[in-house]
């Protein structure tokens, strides 16, 4: 418990915060934008995958030896060991969502993964035993029914194929959102070492993945710079060879993985739930937006309802959850000198709770 005669920890300013919500924005829609302009010209999405993680594994090990890092990069096979769950669903959660944003457009990538709330809702009851309130199911509904507006209501050509992935790629999500929080106790509780295993051991159990997946003929193709088949007709559509497409594409989304890694730690501290939900709300209409100007994709009423209901639902939850929360720390518990000394007051004493410091 922190002590009485600790002063409090000053807020983050709002510059700060300000400048790490336009870096998530702007971040997470240059990866998105690379990753479909990258995916329309190849048939290997999982060796364009396989590349980002070892671009982020090679910035993790400069930033190591640069000293930037807040923990110091280790390598222990006991904590690999540990982290065998993490890395199974990273490296399906990952692939999944390549496969998902390979087969729609960018515009309804957000739909096709619309369900990561209540898939998440619904793990962490069957997982963690937390029951969630009615108000979340409300809020979770909500999510359901907006995804199911996209899909059914469209109004433009989908794939199944690429809905399917989505909704597994949302479900795998869910499931590491939990696995990943359980297995922080494995490295200590540090974020950044848990992201450098996972990008580390990812990489290495995705390589053998890439050649039974038959990606070998696409990947000697890609690198001799003779596509064929569908990437050979996109590149040329697109006025670019594949080869270079896709090395940019890889610098890019490796580099942005790698910066979002570090970040995630400052966000964690500076901006609330509220904040980072609101700067996902905006993102996804940024998202769509793009993908109508960039890719020229279509925007039916369909898919804008759809959108707008995903992250109505989203924003509602967050909202609930930070009532929850704040009706939770109302509550403070009797300290233990207090017990022993016989002064216990009940929920109708004058005196006020004692003040916990600004988190």
């Amino acid at each position: 418990m922190a002590s009485s005669d600790a002063p409090p920890e000053k807020p983050a300013s709002k510059a700060l915060v300000t400048a790490v919500v336009l870096f998530y924005i702007v971040a997470a829609l240059a990866m998105v934008m690379a990753n479909k302009k990258v995916l329309n010209v190849t048939d290997a999405p999982l060796f364009f995958l396989l590349v980002q993680l070892i671009i982020a594994v090679l910035l993790f090990g400069i930033a190591d030896v640069l000293r930037i890092l807040p923990n110091r990069l280790t390598f222990d096979l006991k904590i690999c060991k540990g982290l065998v769950y993490v890395v199974g669903l990273n490296v399906l959660g990952l692939s999944f969502s390549n496969y998902t944003l390979k087969y729609v457009d960018a515009s309804f990538y957000q739909v096709a993964r619309g369900l990561v709330l209540p898939f998440t809702v619904g793990v962490s009851f069957a997982v963690l035993h937390s029951r969630p309130s009615s108000r979340v199911l409300v809020s979770c509904a909500a999510v359901t029914a907006g995804f199911f507006c996209g899909v059914l209501l469209d109004g433009t050509p989908l794939s199944l194929v690429g809905v399917a992935f989505g909704v597994s790629s949302s479900s795998i999500t869910a499931l590491a959102s939990v696995i990943n929080k359980q297995s922080l106790a494995v490295v200590d509780g540090s974020a950044i070492l848990l992201s450098w295993y996972a990008n580390l051991l990812s990489a290495i159990a995705l390589a053998p993945i890439v050649l039974i997946a038959g990606e070998g003929p696409s990947v000697l193709a890609l690198l001799s710079g003779t596509p064929s088949g569908d990437a050979a007709v996109a590149a040329a559509a697109a006025g670019a060879s594949e080869l270079k497409t896709f090395l940019w594409g890889s610098l890019i989304t490796g580099g942005l993985g790698f910066l979002m890694s570090l970040a995630g730690i400052l966000s964690i501290k500076v901006t609330s739930p509220i904040t980072h939900m609101v700067s996902s709300a905006v993102r996804g209409v940024a998202q769509s937006f793009l993908g109508l100007w960039y890719f020229h994709d279509m925007i039916s009423r369909g898919r804008a309802a759809s959108i707008a209901i995903i992250l109505g639902g989203s924003i509602y939850y967050t909202w609930v959850k930070h009532k929850e929360t704040e009706a939770a720390a109302a509550y403070e518990r009797v300290p233990m000198d207090d017990l022993e000394g016989g002064k216990l007051e009940g929920p109708d004493s004058p005196e006020e709770p004692e003040p916990r410091p600004t988190q």
